[in-house]
């Protein structure tokens, strides 16, 4: 089966079940040791975008947020990269402006993933776009300075209606080497969503 390593902050890897490994907005934490074939990032922020963090495996790929949204508003159709099929979604705050910010929904292994990049509640989430997928898991930042505060993350969580609802990027992040800044108990124990899983920094879940 899949597993998903939080390595902390708004970082996770995937480890899929034929040894494919995919990296989500690489910066803080550890695990960086395997290979990647697929690094995604959500937008350009330094504590997003450490795609030499790690080694890459031949034919490595990299997509970005402008690699599927091109134009503002304007998502190219979904598309498979080594195994993974991606499709792209808003996100966006006051910080994080539309057309430079993307959230992913990826499809692996009969599991299909909500990564929601640094946001706040969208109109995907509101409209119930997301909420019709069909999503297993799904990931939300709650820092409450960058991004949207714990209590609108459930919020969020609740319209999306994954089976699995996951807190993550729960402090601003200024020194990626201080753990206190990878992981907010409190917080993350704040969070309330569909089929919660608190996962903590260097922990690997199982997705089933």
């Amino acid at each position: 089966m899949a597993t998903m390593l939080y390595q902390g902050h708004g970082s996770y890897r995937f480890l899929l079940d034929d040894g494919t490994v995919v990296y989500v907005d690489p910066f803080a934490g550890e695990g960086y040791d395997l290979p990647a074939d697929l690094i995604l990032c959500t937008h350009e922020h330094f504590d997003h975008t450490a795609v030499d963090k790690m080694p890459h495996a031949e034919g490595c790929t990299i997509v970005r947020a402008r690699d599927v949204q091109p134009t503002p508003g304007d998502y190219v159709e979904s598309f498979e990269s080594h195994g993974v099929m991606i499709t792209a979604f808003e996100a966006y705050n006051a910080n994080h402006p539309k057309d430079e910010c993307v959230g992913f929904v990826l499809d692996f292994d009969d599991i299909r993933f909500y990564a929601s990049g640094d946001t706040s509640m969208t109109n995907d989430m509101e409209s119930g776009l997301l909420a019709g997928l069909g999503i297993d898991y799904a990931v939300f930042p709650c820092d409450g300075f960058y991004n949207m505060d714990v209590a609108e993350a459930s919020r969020c969580a609740d319209l999306v209606k994954a089976r699995h609802s996951i807190p993550i990027h729960m402090v601003p992040m200024n020194n990626p080497e201080d753990p206190s800044q990878l992981f907010d108990k409190e917080t993350a124990e704040s969070f309330q969503g569909p089929g919660r899983i608190i996962v903590e920094p260097g922990n690997t879940i199982v997705l089933s």
